[in-house]
Parts: C-alpha cells; structure tokens; sequence
C-alpha cells in the first residue's frame, strides 16, 4: 500500500505509454516487500530539465531515462558513471543525498542475458550490428568487459566519422580492439560474423516494417555462438529464427530489458531482483 514513507520512482521519455518498466519494478518491488511504487511520465527532450528538477525537489528516490532523452539528461545531472561517460547517454539515475548519478545499465543489461546462458564477454570475439543507442552501450560494455575483439558496424552516413572517433578512443582506453566498417560491406560483415563468438543485432531490421528481415544470413551462423537481437516485437526476430535454425543459441531482447532494469534495482536499492519471478509475471516465462 503506498503511504507517506513511500519510495517513488519513476521513467521519463517520449512515448512511455507502451512501457513495460512500470510491470517489471512493481511487480518486483511486491516479491521484495519493498515500500517502492514505479510509475511512467512522457517527457520530450526540450522538457527533460523540468522533470529532473521535478523529482529532485519531490525527493524521488531514482528514475529511468528512455528515447529521446538518454543523451540530453547528461547536463541536469551532478555525476556520470565512468560507462555512461564513454556511452555519452544514461538511462539511470540514482539520488545519493542531494545529487543526481547517471548510469547506463542497457550494455550491462545485454551482457548478463548471454551470461544467463553461459556465454562470457571476457576474451570473447564479438560482432555488434549497429551503433545508435543501443549498439553504443553494448560495444562499449564489451570493451569495459574485456572482450577479445569487437568488430562494430553501421551505416556511413554522417554519424560515422565522429562514431570512428569514439570506437578508436574506446580502444586506446580499454586495450581493446574495437574496429568500425559500413554495414554495407557484406564481405566484412560475414566474415565478422562467423568468426563471432557473441553477434548482437542493435538495429530496428526485424522490427515491423522490416518483420521479414535479417542482416545477417543463416550459412554465417553456427551452433557455438550466441545471437542476440536487441529487438523484442516480435519476440522472434527473423534473425533469431535464422540463428535457432543453424543451430545458434537465440536470445531475444526481453532479456536486454530484464536485465538493464534489473541492474538499475541494484544501482538504487542494493537489491537483488527476483527476475525470474519478474519474467514469468511481465512476460509469461
């Protein structure tokens, strides 16, 4: 029951209507007993400001950051965590005394789905299709992780050069070799792919308009490999059929999801979701 004494938190982003995150916290917060209520605000960009001042002086205990806001919260913000620094966007923020920390839990997020099915990122070669929001904090999770090798691909367009520029950063700082090639040049992109020991698809490609779609073909895939699609509607991508098929372990993007939201429990509240509880009650298992 929520009273004076409870903890509130709280998503804010543009559109958050759909959002499952109100579920997966409150449906949590109840396994846990914890005095907590998680609820949802649409917030655009030029607004952001507003609402972090907001749940700075309503004292909320934390809250979410989703599109299109990740990026331009950073400067309401009193600290950033050394991962969201580097991703230049944060998708969490905890209240500690009277400042505001970002974080960034979406690479960390992904990651632990494939820990989840025994696949390790230290020394592990890894492939990332895409290099927007998402594509950014895997690649630069991987990095911070110890991968072996992360070969990074996007589409050359204007974003390229300054993306160049942060991989090679991100490199010189992590001992890691992060490489960048156009998506476009599928020569590359197989060879990456099947060399993969982890391949993860961070592109709207399975998505509708494009259920029908893969970046990736079927004979690039082998058994021994994970792959992993940041997309979760549907919940079996066209690249994850492909991946199941050749024998592939298929990890769909609800466990991106789970997970970021799970680590973020732990950055607030040093708690331990009970996720597969959460799973079963947000997702049906």
């Amino acid at each position: 029951m929520i009273s004076g004494r409870t903890k509130a938190f709280a998503l804010f982003g543009s559109p958050v209507e759909h959002s499952l995150s109100p579920a997966m916290h409150n449906a949590s917060f109840a396994e846990l007993g914890l005095d907590c209520v998680y609820l949802c605000h649409d917030v655009v960009p030029s607004a952001i400001g507003a609402a972090v001042a907001g749940a700075r002086a309503m004292g909320f205990a934390g809250f979410n950051v989703t599109m299109p806001c990740k990026a331009a919260v950073i400067e309401h913000l009193d600290e950033l965590s050394p991962a969201a620094r580097l991703m230049g966007a944060v998708n969490t923020v905890k209240r500690e005394g009277d400042r505001l920390i970002g974080h960034n839990t979406d690479g960390a997020g992904l990651l632990r789905s494939v820990a989840e099915r025994d696949f390790a990122v230290a020394g592990a070669d890894v492939a990332v299709i895409g290099a927007g929001g998402a594509g950014s904090a895997v690649y630069t999770q991987a990095a911070l992780d110890g991968a072996g090798r992360v070969s990074v691909f996007k589409r050359a367009n204007a974003s390229f050069g300054p993306t160049s520029q942060k991989i090679a950063a991100l490199s010189e700082r992590t001992g890691v070799s992060l490489t960048l090639t156009d998506v476009a040049d599928e020569a590359a992109l197989e060879r990456a792919v099947r060399e993969a020991d982890i391949v993860v698809d961070a592109t709207r490609v399975g998505m509708a308009p494009l259920e029908s779609q893969s970046n990736v073909k079927e004979e690039w895939l082998r058994p021994g490999q994970a792959v992993v699609d940041t997309v979760y509607h549907p919940r079996e991508t066209k690249l994850l059929a492909l991946a199941a098929h050749a024998g592939a372990t298929a990890i769909d993007g609800l466990g991106m999801l789970l997970w970021q939201a799970a680590i973020a429990e732990e950055i607030w509240l040093d708690v331990a979701m009970p996720v597969d509880r959460v799973r079963e009650a947000v997702f049906g298992g």
